[in-house]
This record gives structure tokens, sequence and C-alpha cells, in this order.
């Protein structure tokens, strides 16, 4: 397999690194980490892979900060082959009490971030005639929870956006799906007690939250070669919930 260069962001969380740990340790791929602030995880990635991955300040809510990320990116490698939109945040909370800046936030972290992220990236990948572009939704999007309006509507349109992308650029040879974890062992998860656990851990039919590793990995293979004919697809990874 040649090399691909490649950007994730978010890459301070545990399911970024798990991503970019993904593409450095199993090809021969440069990997880009975009964070935006407390870069210590990303740093010791780079510091593992220092000739293969580094990482680089991305607001992803900024579009100015967008191009000059990617350009700086091109004017190194000259190419962009896949793009992961990883970053994200939650401020849940009932909607009858939640703040303007709860909902503008939410959806400007996800939804208005994924729109910047394939807008910014897709100049170069027409040019190349190729590109994969895998969007992090959310099992949100699909089945709706309670006290989370302003994420599910957020990652729900992040799905629409996928799949509409996809129809948009498939002549060109760039593919666009998206991946809907549930309920993943990482940071997001540490808020929650002891019973809300034992509660969410009931509902899925494995009986146990997913790893990072196990979203990279389905990450991963729609990044691959192999995946070229798949597009516009949503993913679900989360251990059988229904």
């Amino acid at each position: 397999m040649s090399s691909r260069i490649i950007l994730v962001t978010g890459a301070n969380g545990g399911m970024g690194r798990a991503i970019a740990r993904a593409f450095l340790e199993d090809s021969p791929d440069f990997v880009w980490l975009g964070v935006r602030a407390n870069r210590e995880q990303a740093d010791r990635l780079v510091e593992e892979f220092p000739r293969r991955c580094r990482s680089l300040e991305l607001d992803v809510t900024r579009p100015d900060a967008w191009q000059k990320a990617v350009a700086r990116i091109l004017a190194e490698h000259k190419r962009l082959d896949v793009l992961v939109n990883n970053a994200g945040k939650h401020r849940d909370g009932l909607l009858a009490q939640l703040s303007l800046a709860a909902w503008q936030e939410v959806l400007s972290s996800n939804l208005d971030a994924t729109f910047h992220g394939c807008q910014a990236v897709l100049p170069a990948m027409i040019a190349q005639h190729g590109g994969r572009i895998i969007n992090i939704a959310s099992l949100s999007a699909l089945l709706a929870p309670a006290g989370q309006t302003n994420y599910a509507a957020a990652k729900a349109g992040v799905v629409a956006l996928t799949q509409s992308l996809a129809k948009e650029v498939a002549r060109i040879g760039i593919t666009v799906n998206a991946v809907c974890p549930g309920y993943i062992q990482t940071e997001a998860m540490d808020a929650m007690n002891g019973e809300e656990r034992n509660a969410a851990t009931a509902r899925i039919p494995m009986r146990r939250f997913g790893r990072p590793e196990e979203v990279a990995a389905a990450v991963r293979f729609l990044a691959c070669p192999e995946a070229g004919y798949i597009t516009g697809s949503v993913l679900k990874v989360d251990g059988g919930i229904y």
C-alpha cells in the first residue's frame, strides 16, 4: 500500500487518537492531527511516530482555520487523501431549559465543523480525482435520546450532509461515509455514574461499551482502497442497539 496523507480532527480525545493510531500502525500513511487545544495526548502520538505523524492547530468551527490547515498540508505533501471529521462536543440538557448558546455551540462544533472540513478539502480531492471523507456522527443521529436535542440534530445533519455530498462527488472518485458510534468507552463516558452506566449497558445487546479501537477499525476500512464502492453509507458501531 502506498503512503496516503490523512487528516484526523479531534485527535486529542480517545476516539481521535485511536483512529490516528489505526492508520499509523497498519500502513505507511502520514497522519496529521488537527487539535484546537490541550494537545498533550496528540503530542504523545507524534513522539511515538515522529516520522509519520504531526499535529497542527485547528479550530474546526472556523473556515479560515480549515483553509490554513489544508494549505499547510498541501504545501508539504501536494495532496490530501483522507479526512476524518471526528471533532465535536456535547452540551446536553432538556430543550425547555436549553440556552441558545448551548444550541449554537453544539451545532457549530459538530455540523458546521463538518461542513467547513468537507468544503476545505474538496478542491484538492477533486484535483487529484480521488479521496475519502469519513464523518463521525453518532447513534444519537438515528435514535435521538431525550436531553440531546442539540446534539442529535447536529449529528443527524452530519448524516444527511454525508449522504448528499456522496452523490455530488461520486463520479470524481471521492467517497463520503458516516460512522455512528454508540456507547464507546472514551472521556465522554467518564461523567456517567454507576446507575447510568448500568442502564446504558442494559440497552446494548452485547452488554458492554465499545472500545475506541473498534470505531477506528470501521474508519480505517472505509478509508481503504477496497472500500472504493461504498459511499453515502451510515455505519453503526453500537453493539446491536436498535
